[in-house]
């Protein structure tokens, strides 16, 4: 149970990341997007094609460090897959939902978010094909914490762990302590009052879009690191994604990462008690939970 335990917060800490940026769309543009867990695989397939690259370019940067299977190569890919997902959700944004959202509703950008969806996975199959790949074939070995009862842990475990937390708190100083983040703060929880404000309602579209892919990017590279990259990755974090939104209450971005280590730490100590082939119907039935006892979720506002 300890070891179903550990590996669900790890699971939890990546859901969360996916899950902050999910909220704020959705909040601020009032639609649930089904093609945002896609950005997850645009990042890891991206921080793939840039670790290729910058191992080609400079042989010594594919070197892993630590202990870690992470190299430096890989470590800059990263960064450069947060910045080119952020800036593909924009421009996914600017070629779609905001046409949409300008001539229809929001029900039209919930069916419009399912066909993005299956256009982003079709692409990334037929240029990467659905054979599983890797960022480093070297076999990466569990430390051992404990022999009674057995507890393992791979040091990329800890890695991605601790990197999660660390991106979380970054952006908890961005909201809580300087100017851009009360702006933020203040459009996603009522967009036209920012505005009358003289909040630059446009700009914080991008910037939302911009910080949503890159968490999603990081995601999506901290997942594939500690397991494989595989096209439906998206496909796969799409419900647990929705669940922590949902569970913290849609708006909230801290109750999005608290709804990200229930999902994930609920689904690994589920594997106590079910087989893993029902494991992924876990988030779905923590919605049903969260939606029967406390449908604004656990830090959202009931609706009047």
């Amino acid at each position: 149970m300890i070891q179903n335990l550990m590996d669900g917060i790890l699971t939890g800490s990546i859901i969360s990341l996916g899950a902050i940026g999910l909220t704020m769309v959705m909040h601020m543009l009032r639609f649930a997007n089904f093609a945002y867990a896609e950005l997850l695989a645009i990042g890891a397939y991206a921080a793939l094609v840039f670790d290729r690259l910058f191992a080609a370019l400079v042989p010594v940067m594919d070197q892993s460090f630590g202990g870690l299977s992470l190299t430096w190569s890989l470590t800059l890919a990263t960064l450069a897959a947060m910045a080119v997902t952020g800036v593909s959700a924009v421009l996914i944004d600017w070629a779609v939902f905001k046409r949409i959202r300008e001539k229809a509703d929001a029900l039209s950008m919930v069916f419009a978010s399912f066909g993005v969806a299956l256009i982003i996975r079709n692409v990334i199959t037929l240029i990467f094909g659905l054979k599983a790949e890797l960022y480093s074939n070297d076999i990466a070995f569990a430390m051992v914490l404990s022999r009674d009862p057995l507890l393992l842990i791979k040091p990329d475990q800890v890695f991605v762990l601790v990197a999660a937390l660390v991106l979380m708190g970054v952006f908890h100083i961005v909201l809580s302590r300087t100017t851009f983040g009360f702006a933020l703060r203040a459009v996603a929880e009522n967009p036209a009052l920012a505005q009358v404000a003289g909040v630059p309602l446009a700009r914080m579209v991008v910037v939302v879009w911009l910080i949503g892919g890159a968490f999603s990017a990081a995601a999506g590279v901290f997942y594939a690191l500690t397991n494989h990259l595989s096209p439906l990755i998206g496909h796969n974090f799409l419900l647990p994604v929705f669940a922590a939104t949902i569970v913290g209450g849609i708006g909230s971005v801290y109750g999005a990462l608290l709804g990200g280590f229930i999902v994930g730490t609920a689904s690994g100590l589920a594997l106590q008690l079910l087989p893993s082939g029902y494991i992924p119907a876990m988030p779905f039935l923590i919605i049903l939970a969260v939606l029967l006892v406390r449908p604004q979720g656990l830090f959202g506002e009931a609706q009047t």
